[in-house]
């Protein structure tokens, strides 16, 4: 793959970016129900994505990107969201990547990796496997044959990778030690297999990648450090991106849940209104859910700002304080996520408040809402972080906010 290296300021500014955002959301709202129905990935959605440039948004003007803040990036995957957030979603691990991109030396960095991000190419990937006796065991293995290597085993959670150009996989070498690699997903040998049987979150190509004797260069091998700082970072910017997907999908419910009561939506057979949207039942739902995705979405935005905190810190290399900041953004993101999962699924089923039997038509596919919202909640204990952060305010413990797993 020849990529050419691209010289600083010369792709879209932040703004522009940030302005074809709307365009985008538009375009991939439409029959984003329908897809759900239909089980058809949203592969058109990613070529569009990578058209407009949007995966370049987080890199630095310094390395030749528009410099966009986190809270830029999050609050674009919220407005995805609110489209579809299946494609919110499966876009987790190319903000991930690039993320420990930027932050991580220059040294650290796999090889072309700024330029691959800049010329639009998008980033997957899988380490999770299945049937193992403790989550994040690995059974993948990958040995010398001459002067390459070879991979093989089948991960899990490949989520987005089915739409990347590019995917990280781990795997066990021959000394035991767990390493990492990037490919090309073209690569012989690499098969994504769009098994995922979640009942959410269905287009985003969450299942397993079959990697059958893939031939991997020494080059390929990857340099980041996963165990460090910068690791913890991320790891707090993927949980948060989970949030912004769902905050995203409770949006969506408040915009059908409009849309229903204007087109279709009739008033109760008791009710002394004789529209639905002068029903002041129906208006009151409709005012819960808009207050319920407003704390969502102040909680997101407050997430994210601690997270650009942290991304300061970093830049003025004080240890001390980066270990505050990582900190910080960890217990706000998981305060976000508990938000999330006491109003988020709340507002999903309130939804069906708003009419009788034709809000559970399959043709308006409304519980998709609730599905996906619940799936992305389901991705990480939300018992375990609200005891985590009550514990924290107790007896100040950060045992658990330091291990950048789940926080």
């Amino acid at each position: 793959m020849s990529i050419a290296k691209l010289q600083p300021n010369r792709g879209p500014t932040r703004e522009e970016l940030l302005a074809r955002v709307p365009a985008f959301t538009t375009e991939i709202a439409r029959g984003a129900a329908q897809r759900d129905l239909d089980r058809e990935l949203p592969f058109a959605a990613f070529r569009l994505f990578r058209e407009l440039g949007l995966g370049t948004l987080r890199i630095p003007a310094v390395l030749g990107g528009p410099g966009g803040s986190v809270a830029d990036y999050i609050e674009m995957i919220a407005a995805i969201g609110a489209a579809d957030s299946n494609v919110a979603h499966a876009l987790r691990s190319h903000f991930n990547y690039v993320e420990n991109v930027i932050l991580s030396e220059p040294r650290e960095r796999d090889a072309g990796a700024v330029e691959l991000i800049l010329a639009g190419k998008l980033f997957g990937g899988a380490h999770t496997e299945q049937g193992t006796a403790r989550p994040g065991q690995v059974t993948t293995t990958i040995v010398r044959e001459g002067d390459t290597y070879r991979l093989n085993g089948r991960k899990w959670y490949a989520t987005g990778t089915a739409f990347a150009d590019f995917a990280s996989f781990s795997a066990l070498d021959e000394q035991g030690q767990t390493v990492g690699v990037l490919l090309p997903v073209d690569r012989e040998g690499i098969r994504i297999l769009d098994d995922w049987d979640g009942m959410g979150q269905r287009l985003t190509a969450s299942g397993g990648v079959l990697l059958e004797n893939v031939e991997v260069f020494p080059h390929e091998f990857a340099t980041r450090g996963l165990d460090n700082l910068v690791g913890r970072h991320c790891s707090t910017l993927r949980q948060l991106h989970l949030a912004a997907s769902a905050a995203g999908a409770v949006r969506n419910v408040l915009s059908d849940g409009v849309a229903y009561v204007q087109r279709q939506a009739r008033s109760a057979a008791h009710s002394m209104a004789d529209t639905a949207n002068q029903d002041p039942f129906v208006q009151q739902v409709i005012g819960e859910i808009a207050a319920n995705s407003f704390a969502i979405d102040a909680a997101v935005a407050a997430a994210a700002e601690a997270l650009d905190q942290t991304v300061a810190a970093f830049g003025k290399g004080d240890e001390a304080e980066i270990e505050k900041a990582l900190v910080t953004s960890a217990l706000k993101t998981a305060r976000t996520q508990l938000v999330l999962g006491q109003l988020g699924p709340r507002s999903a089923e309130r939804m069906f408040e708003l009419g009788g039997g034709s809000a559970t038509s399959r043709n308006n596919n409304f519980d998709r809402h609730w599905r996906n919202i619940r799936t992305v909640l389901n991705h990480n204990p939300l018992l375990h972080k609200s005891r985590v952060v009550g514990d924290y305010l107790l007896n100040g413990t950060v045992t658990h906010l330091r291990e950048g797993k789940v926080f």
